[in-house]
């Protein structure tokens, strides 16, 4: 037989998991913000197509708009220093290097574009200027992205101390939570493998 309290408590019972269900719910619903940073190596195109596969798939349509591919231009260094003597580049010369860097982003991020599309998820595009590690790790900061997404080169210890590593960075210094992804063993997809 059941009192009137065990009956008040399972209705403030079954209340309270109605209403977990309902915030899980929500979260479910709630759309996931991406971003996923791509360069020309083949790695970061894994890691889009990965997170193409593994976080938008499974999510469904609802979750289309949250994705931000972005890529990073190396700044234009308009001087060299040979033996003693500063050389600087004409405006020539950084007109034609700047058109350059822009056509790559472009095609860069028409190839992610693309990739994109061949999956149905709708995406953003961002070219940004300035160092790769600390850019991607700032508009992820200021995007409030819920996830950023990278590739890995899968340099060596040598060459990652010298040269650095996105990742490398973005784990350490990224605000919100980053997946690192490695390319398989095996050959990357390409485009045309889709």
């Amino acid at each position: 037989m059941q009192t009137p309290e065990m009956s008040a408590m399972a209705t403030v019972g079954g209340g309270v998991a109605a209403e977990e269900e309902k915030e899980a719910a929500a979260a479910e619903e709630k759309e996931m913000r991406v971003m996923v940073a791509v360069d020309h190596s083949d790695g970061s195109f894994y890691a889009l197509h990965w997170a193409l596969e593994n976080l938008f798939r499974k999510r469904g349509a609802a979750a289309a708009e949250a994705l931000t591919v972005v890529h990073v231009q190396l700044p234009f260094q308009h001087h060299i220093i040979p033996a003693a003597h500063d050389i600087y580049a004409t405006s020539i010369v950084v007109d034609s290097v700047r058109k350059a860097q822009e056509q790559n982003s472009a095609v860069i991020l028409s190839r992610a574009f693309r990739l994109c599309k061949d999956k149905m998820v709708k995406a953003e595009t961002l070219i940004l200027d300035g160092d790769p590690k600390e850019m991607i790790c700032q508009a992820a900061e200021q995007m409030h992205v819920d996830i950023l997404v990278v590739g890995s080169r899968g340099l060596s210890k040598i060459k990652r101390a010298f040269l650095g590593s996105v990742s490398d960075y973005c784990a350490h210094h990224a605000k919100c939570p980053i997946l690192i992804v490695k390319p398989p063993k095996e050959k990357l997809p390409t485009e045309s493998s889709n």
